[in-house]
């Protein structure tokens, strides 16, 4: 930074100096170059203006439809996937309705098949303690028929020996 601070004292200095002569300005430009610099700008401007410019703008014109397309293809594939969306949660929330619904309808069939395969458990074992209670009661009285018997002829026996 000091060393333009220098340098601009020097200019200034110089300028100014003692020989009286002045420096020649940079901005001072002769009038004949910046009347041409002007008529070749002006020219080039209007080449450019009828030749490039529509080209140009066409080319964005075209760019700014191809990305508004591009825009609205996306928000469509967007709201797409959207709805893709919704509508598998919707089918989620479905099958986890149906599988609540298969579960408890599953645990009121077990609890049924289980009170039925008690109940047939109990009629079986009431089958199977009629059974063996006909059976005893009908040895019972073969036994008895058969003590009965025996005494008999063990008091006929007796009986004959008396």
């Amino acid at each position: 930074m000091m060393n333009v601070f220098a340098a601009l004292s020097t200019v200034i200095t110089a300028s100014g100096g003692e020989g009286g002569e002045e420096m020649p300005s940079v901005l001072a430009v002769p009038i004949d170059e910046l009347v041409i610099g002007i008529i070749a700008f002006l020219v080039v401007f209007g080449v450019l203006g009828k030749l490039a410019l529509p080209k140009i703008k066409e080319t964005l014109e075209e760019r700014t439809h191809t990305i508004e397309g591009g825009i609205k293809r996306a928000e469509e594939a967007q709201a797409e996937a959207q709805r893709s969306l919704d509508e598998y949660r919707a089918l989620l929330a479905q099958g986890r309705e149906e599988a609540s619904s298969i579960r408890t309808q599953a645990q009121a069939d077990r609890t049924a098949i289980i009170d039925e395969a008690r109940n047939e458990a109990r009629a079986a074992a009431a089958q199977v303690t009629a059974a063996a209670e006909a059976q005893m009661a009908a040895e019972r009285a073969q036994a008895t028929a058969a003590l009965t018997r025996q005494v008999g002829e063990i008091a006929v026996g007796l009986a004959g020996k008396v």
